[in-house]
């Protein structure tokens, strides 16, 4: 069987953002996508309007059903909620210190809305940080989770707190005319990379650069050549991706 990302996320309806973005993307890398899913959304691809959270023993036991039948090589997470959630999310990988690990620490939604208390969140994040083979941030989960507004002593403070490698989104700075990203490892720039900003705005790109990486690290790729594959395929998807209502975030195309 192909090698197997779980992933702990969300249900999201659109099938835009969550654990349908995390299926579509991982299968694309070549990997198997397996789910515990955190919590059950009532969003659209235009806002979060709430959520429920699942159980830390309801997401424990999904996690642990899963990895009894399922070549596991990679765990993924992106919403988790709760401050149990995180805490059930760390006990699990401090139970399973084999699995590589990408952290997209999800706070708000792009399409508007809270997935948690942000400041709560923040602090429980502190014990998924050091867990992590890559952290996913974009700017703003960055300087939120570090309390740095200057990205480069953010970026240093989250290897200070125990982070392996950072992949920083720049999607949300203002450069209008493109979009720059840059992977650290140990704390030193190893990659940066470049793109044309697209017109819109866009559903679910986050869940989907963070999981195709995870699936290129199931099958056996090193870091940097997992983002650089990612960040490749994502370009594409977004290139392609439809506008479900006039005023709608614009839902990549995966396939």
């Amino acid at each position: 069987m192909r090698p197997t990302v779980l992933c702990f996320s969300g249900l999201d309806p659109s099938g835009g953002a969550g654990l349908q973005a995390d299926i579509e993307a991982i299968g694309q890398s070549g990997a198997h996508a397996a789910i515990a899913c955190t919590a059950l959304t009532i969003q659209n691809s235009q806002q979060v309007f709430g959520f429920s959270a699942t159980s830390k023993e309801l997401l424990l036991a999904q996690a642990h059903a899963v990895v009894k039948d399922l070549p596991i090589k990679c765990v993924k997470s992106g919403m988790l909620g709760t401050t149990d959630n995180i805490a059930a999310l760390a006990e699990f990988l401090q139970e399973q210190p084999q699995y590589l690990y990408v952290l997209d620490p999800v706070l708000v939604a792009n399409s508007g809305g809270s997935l948690g208390d942000q400041d709560t969140l923040v602090k429980a994040f502190a014990a998924l940080i050091p867990l992590a083979t890559l952290i996913t941030p974009n700017t703003i989960e960055l300087r939120a989770l570090t309390g740095e507004q200057d990205l480069q002593r953010a970026i240093q403070k989250l290897f200070a707190m125990g982070a392996q490698a950072v992949l920083v989104k720049g999607g949300h700075e203002a450069t209008p005319d493109f979009i720059r990203n840059a992977l650290y490892v140990q704390g030193e720039l190893v990659s940066e990379t470049q793109c044309p900003r697209l017109d819109g705005e866009y559903h679910g790109s986050g869940c989907s650069l963070a999981s195709y990486i995870a699936g290129r690290l199931a099958l056996g790729d090193d870091v940097k050549t997992a983002v650089h594959h990612a960040e490749i395929w994502l370009f594409g998807v977004l290139q392609h991706a439809e506008t479900p209502v006039p005023n709608g975030q614009k839902i990549p195309k995966r396939f």
